[in-house]
């Protein structure tokens, strides 16, 4: 069809532009859903030598008897034979089970709460899918991510930039990768909202076009998260106990499937309340709870971050924003290392629910400057007034 409607998007799909194109080759990372779809159709009409490749990362029969990976792939199919362009898939589950699967289980099995989209992105999808790509000769990775690349204006170097859509902008999944990829990665979608993807789909009639997205841990699916736990992790009677009274207040089932900040599933009723887990200890398999959400042993300032990885290096000390989960508005602090190299987060203002091994990540404005995994965090509001003054972290 034609595809000049596409230069309202801000998609250069002249004749100029196509003929500059042809002789580059792009292998677009194809999921099944909408926004790898357009990513591969609005390649394609710039002119580009387009291949589209599922990625096989976790094969697994639900209750159905069936497999979400063949529908998702048969998606795949229907969308290149529109497109008129070939199309392969790989097989990634062992490499997925080894370096994002395991880790995972792990965590959980510690009493973390691990981000495995982050360890996806830096192991398979930008590591092993991306050297897997530049094998078959691939000029460039092209993905559905909703972010941008642009080039640092004094050094060239490509920087990581949000994209336009602040609902949907991945920048803090993708913080852990190697910054050196971007020079052969496109994300063709990043300067558009989502409801401009929906349009393009629907002006090309693509087969993924009336797809809903995909929410959640692809490994889990639409099961019940702690029910897909408990056939890895088996479960440990421990005590809820009240940290203001230090009350028992009720038995769970293991400090393990609980997460600071956590309100739903917790079994605690009767007066008062709402109840949120505000702290764990894993030695006796305790889970503390506190009643409120504006409860001040939820709320920290300070955090210790580790295994660093900077896409733009920043000099110490620094002013910056930064997120401590996916879509939390940005915050303002300051970023500090001390003797021993580790990294030190004083945030302006308090900051709900703080939770070890899950990722800090750091912007100066739109750019993503990189980010690190929590490690440790400093007092809460109710702790902190029986501190040396100046004790953050």
């Amino acid at each position: 069809m034609n595809a000049d409607f596409l230069s309202h998007y801000g998609f250069d799909v002249s004749p100029e532009a196509k003929e500059r194109n042809k002789n580059t080759k792009v292998i677009v990372g194809m999921s099944g859903g909408v926004d790898s779809s357009v990513c591969a159709a609005v390649c394609k009409a710039q002119g580009y030598e387009t291949i589209g490749i599922f990625m096989r990362n976790w094969e697994e029969i639900d209750e159905h008897g069936k497999c979400t990976a063949e529908d998702d792939y048969a998606d795949v199919v229907a969308v290149c034979d529109q497109l008129e362009i070939p199309y392969y898939s790989i097989n990634l589950s062992e490499n997925y089970r080894e370096e994002v699967f395991q880790d995972f289980i792990e965590e959980y099995r510690q009493g973390y709460t691990p981000n495995p989209d982050i360890l996806c992105n830096k192991e398979i999808k930008f590591k092993v899918f991306f050297e897997y790509a530049k094998s078959l000769g691939a000029d460039y990775l092209a993905t559905g991510h909703y972010c941008q690349i642009k080039s640092d204006p004094t050094s060239g170097v490509p920087m990581l930039v949000k994209g336009k859509d602040a609902g949907k902008d991945q920048t803090y999944f993708l913080y852990a990768i190697n910054g050196k990829v971007l020079n052969e990665v496109m994300f063709p979608i990043g300067h558009l909202e989502k409801k401009a993807v929906r349009e393009i789909a629907e002006t090309f009639s693509l087969a993924t076009k009336k797809k809903k997205d995909s929410t959640g841990i692809c490994f889990i699916g639409e099961r019940d998260f702690k029910e897909f736990l408990n056939k890895y992790i088996k479960e440990s009677k421990g005590q809820f106990v009240n940290i203001d009274t230090k009350e028992v207040m009720g038995e769970h089932d293991g400090h393990c499937f609980y997460t600071i900040g956590q309100r739903k599933g917790l079994g605690l009723g009767g007066p008062g309340g709402p109840w949120f887990v505000v702290d764990k200890d894993r030695s006796t398999n305790t889970v503390y709870v506190a009643e409120g959400d504006d409860h001040p042993d939820l709320y920290r300032i300070g955090l210790e971050a580790q295994e660093l990885n900077w896409i733009k290096k920043p000099n110490f000390p620094f002013e910056c924003q930064a997120k401590i989960r996916y879509r939390q508005p940005d915050q303002p602090c300051t970023v500090s290392k001390d003797s021993e190299g580790k990294i030190k987060v004083k945030f302006h203002k308090p900051q709900r629910a703080m939770t070890l091994r899950q990722s800090v990540v750091f912007y100066q404005d739109e750019i993503c400057l990189g980010g690190g995994v929590i490690t440790d965090f400093g007092p809460t509001l109710n702790q902190i007034s029986d501190l040396p003054e100046g004790r953050i972290v």
